[in-house]
């Protein structure tokens, strides 16, 4: 059997709260030789086992450079989400992955690179940001740009302000009209019209991930900026179930999400059928 179908026992070795509804665990595996031996790449995904609970996919929300642990992002929307909501520091879950295709970042060297993230969907942004930053010479420019629907829902607030002191990264935060408040410093819109508003040069890489409808008119605003379909890149986390391409629940024409994915280019999403 594939040993990525048997879960590995793990502890929550730590939670970080990023919103009211989204938090952070860092998982640390049972297994010595499994902690010193556990490889993935930034884009991958996992499922989570709360024991009574269910089982879920979550991406992968550190990058691997950061050894002996990793980390997932969850935000509460169900049962299962609740349930990881509810452990505490110490307790053992299951863990299986990791799975599915990556972020090419060595595809994307020497370009420049526009990350375009929206609530919960920066925590697979995640890794990548982090590895291009850690080979910051690879790269040129690095554009964030990142919203939420109000100030009280901007996740992953030391990661921005980390990636704002770093040279030659610009980093710009949005809140939805009317998510604002009397502190608020950053930008007031949608994330589209933010992306229009910093304008990057469709030359670059743009790499987006958040709800489905912010994606929709990512994509819309970067056609009308002139990006190419091969330069801009999703992840589609949709009905993943089994991870493994056994359940079928995420199959799209002859895609399977969890298989094929979750990472896609444009071009590679619109010869995808019109269901999706």
């Amino acid at each position: 059997m594939d040993e990525n179908l048997v879960p590995r026992m793990a502890r929550v070795e730590g939670i970080r709260e990023e919103t009211p509804d989204i938090r952070s665990l860092k998982i640390v595996f049972e297994d010595d030789e499994a902690r010193r031996s556990f490889r993935f790449e930034p884009g991958q995904f996992c499922l989570i086992s709360v024991f009574g609970a269910g089982e879920a996919t979550f991406c992968i929300s550190s990058p691997p450079s950061w050894e002996g642990f990793v980390e997932v992002s969850v935000k509460k929307v169900g049962k299962v989400t609740a349930a990881i909501h509810d452990l505490e520091v110490g307790d053992r879950i299951g863990f299986r992955g990791p799975y599915g295709n990556h972020f090419d970042l060595e595809k994307m060297e020497g370009r420049s690179i526009v990350f375009v993230g929206g609530g919960i969907g920066l925590a697979p942004l995640r890794p990548p940001i982090y590895e291009v930053l850690a080979r910051r010479d690879r790269y040129k420019s690095v554009d964030i740009i990142y919203g939420a629907r109000t100030v009280l829902d901007i996740a992953f607030r030391a990661d921005l302000e980390a990636w704002r002191q770093t040279p030659g990264v610009e980093v710009v935060t949005a809140v939805d009209p009317g998510g604002e408040d009397e502190t608020w410093k950053g930008e007031v819109g949608l994330v589209p019209h933010v992306l229009e508003k910093v304008n990057p040069s469709p030359e670059s890489v743009l790499v987006t991930c958040g709800p489905p409808i912010m994606i929709k008119y990512v994509i819309l605003s970067a056609r009308k900026m002139g990006f190419a379909p091969a330069d801009v890149i999703t992840t589609l986390e949709m009905k993943m179930k089994c991870g493994a391409g056994l359940c079928g629940r995420c199959n799209i024409g002859s895609k399977y999400v969890c298989r094929h994915g979750p990472v896609f280019s444009l071009d590679e999403v619109e010869s995808l059928p019109d269901e999706f």
